[in-house]
């Protein structure tokens, strides 16, 4: 009754009032290009929300653990698996690598065994490991059936009940056609494989996954997440249709596939990721079966690479923190933190011990783990769940009109479908609309060489003979490292001088742009103010830059530009003014020799490729 009567003094405000406020804080301005974020998965992304957006969202009314499950399938906790895959093929140095790990509270292990033919091989990857007491995940395989033969083996030979025993298996047929172009053999005979390494599982390893959904290959191309759970959930439809067909129960199948997705940068957007995922997850299960658990799907969540850089590359640590908080808040069953330095190198056990005190660092000291769906009652992310999951439901029913997943990938459509949207990334990335701190704005320019040992591609690998288009792994990044790269490997740094003129903040402001912009490239960049615009002028050419970009306000640019270019012209190639003057006012600056303009609307992969061209050749 007490807050009954506090609440009385707070009348409610309505949307119309809301609105009306809005409007005239914007004073005149247009309410949509401001307040109104067009995303990249198609749905705008209102300034606010309340509670009348949610009215028909009739999945607020469950609790945790009860179906559609948006809420999560935990009641008590938020708890997840920390898990760290090891980016090496050699046996003992994985096993060195696992037991770190597992020493600073890592609890699920991800192995590439490729390598492993034998028990002998398995003994020496899981010495010192004991299987009964954390999730083994095997990563690759030339035979997965023949792998978890000699697993059960040798969990028999060391006493281990292997019923008792976690773990999963990367089995994604659909993925290595997707990243190769071509099935290996046919289809047909890869989900009977599927199927046989399934019903060896069931009978000797009941808590191992056998099917892994891998959609963060379509993250890790730069695809959108409505494309990347869209996609996924087509992918996780097909194995279930053709195991069931086969004779597996759904109950049985469902509760042995696992989706893995990729976390990006937006961190809101991947909270609802995962909850949309366990909504759509829910439909799809329906259509198999009637029980309740079928829709209590297990996700895993890694770091996605495409928007992971080469230099300045402790920026990733920042990355990898909010991409995780993201899909812990959203409840992943297991994840796994990439180590800063994988763009680029073999991770070594510094970025290893990072990775994994990220994610205790969340539990322990954030407590992360402690509250079942912390994102419960946020109309932003509700709302946010709802849209992804609708333009999710739309990719993956025009998969469903294209036949399938199969012939959706034959004929181009999800390939298309992928390319499209990070072309659109791309050219956001270029034009630094979308910002990669450290890569395209912000760059440490005192940063020194970084020793590459990765080449190309980061995480697949396409030869041989192709039946359809590959989908290749991308990092955002690359064009301009690869600008950065050249400029560090050329004979001569170019020079950049910013000649700064008249109104103090305004230099200042354009003259941090330029060093910015220049910076990216590695340019060597020297600023320096000055009262006298020709003796200032003579100061500049005394330190032979190859560009000069005179940084002042607008409103005394005809001043500088006029007094400036007669000492400047035919003694430097580049006279870059930073800013975007009248159209009048470019053409008289022009006519005086100025010949760039860099502002907020420059490309700025277009203008350095330029530059770099110029001065590199």
């Amino acid at each position: 009754m007490a807050y009954d009567k506090l609440f009385e003094q707070f009348p409610e405000v309505t949307t119309e009032q809301w609105e009306a406020a809005i409007e005239k804080d914007l004073k005149g301005a247009d309410y949509n290009k401001k307040l109104i974020w067009k995303t990249i998965e198609g749905f705008d992304v209102k300034p606010y929300y309340r509670a009348n957006d949610l009215k028909d969202l009739q999945y607020l009314n469950t609790n945790p653990n009860e179906k559609p499950f948006v809420r999560g399938h935990q009641s008590k906790s938020n708890d997840w698996e920390i898990r760290m895959d090891m980016d090496t093929e050699d046996l003992n140095a994985q096993n060195t690598m696992a037991l770190e790990c597992l020493d600073r509270g890592v609890n699920s292990i991800g192995f590439n065994a490729k390598n492993v033919q034998t028990k002998e091989d398995l003994a020496v990857l899981l010495k010192g490991i004991y299987p009964q007491y954390i999730r083994i995940n095997f990563l690759k395989s030339k035979n997965f059936l023949n792998l978890l033969q000699l697993f059960v083996e040798y969990c028999k030979d060391n006493g281990i009940n292997a019923k008792e025993v976690e773990g999963s298996v990367n089995y994604d047929s659909y993925c290595f056609a997707l990243k190769h172009g071509r099935f290996w053999g046919d289809n047909q005979q890869n989900m009977d494989e599927a199927a046989s390494i399934m019903k060896y599982a069931m009978e000797n390893l009941p808590l191992f996954k056998t099917i892994t959904v891998n959609g963060n290959v379509f993250s890790n191309a730069g695809s959108n997440i409505s494309q990347e759970l869209g996609f996924s959930l087509a992918m996780a439809n097909e194995y279930l249709y053709y195991m069931t067909e086969r004779g597996i129960k759904a109950e049985d199948c469902i509760e042995r596939m696992m989706l893995s997705f990729a976390t990006g940068s937006t961190y809101f957007m991947e909270i609802a990721k995962v909850r949309a995922a366990r909504l759509l997850w829910t439909k799809i299960a329906e259509q198999y079966t009637k029980d309740d658990n079928a829709a209590k799907i297990f996700i895993h969540c890694e770091d996605s690479k495409y928007n992971k850089t080469v230099f300045d590359a402790y920026v990733n640590m920042l990355r990898t923190t909010t991409e995780t908080m993201s899909v812990a808040v959203a409840g992943a069953d297991s994840i796994a933190v990439m180590p800063f330095d994988v763009a680029f190198k073999q991770s070594d056990d510094f970025s290893r011990r990072i990775a994994a005190n990220q994610q205790i660092l969340l539990k322990e000291e954030s407590y992360l783990d402690k509250i079942v769906d912390p994102a419960a009652g946020s109309y932003y992310i509700e709302t946010l769940t709802n849209n992804i999951a609708e333009k999710a439901w739309e990719y993956f029913k025009e998969v469903e009109k294209q036949g399938g997943y199969e012939k959706a990938i034959r004929c181009g459509y999800v390939q298309k479908s992928v390319k499209e949207i990070e072309a659109l990334r791309a050219k956001d990335v270029a034009k630094r609309k979308t910002v990669i701190v450290g890569t395209n704005q912000y760059p440490n320019i005192t940063e020194k060489e970084v020793h590459i040992e990765k080449k190309g591609c980061c995480c697949c690998c396409c030869e041989g003979e192709k039946e359809f288009e590959p989908l290749k792994c991308k990092r955002a990044a690359e064009p301009f490292e690869a600008l950065r790269v050249s400029v560090i490997n050329s004979e001569k740094k170019p020079k950049v001088f910013n000649l700064l003129y008249g109104n103090l903040a305004m230099r200042n402001a354009r003259q941090g742009f330029s060093t910015n912009f220049f910076g990216v490239a590695g340019y060597d960049i020297v600023s320096k103010p000055t009262d006298d615009i020709v003796k200032g002028c003579e100061d500049a050419l005394k330190e032979n830059p190859d560009i000069i970009v005179l940084c002042s306000s607008d409103d005394e640019y005809q001043e500088f530009v006029k007094a400036a270019l007669p000492v400047l012209k035919g003694k430097v190639k580049h006279i870059i003014v930073a800013g975007n003057p009248e159209d009048a006012l470019k053409e008289e600056f022009n006519a005086l020799g100025v010949t760039d303009y860099i502002n907020v609307r420059t490309n700025a992969l277009e203008s350095l490729t330029k530059y770099n061209n110029a001065l590199l050749g």
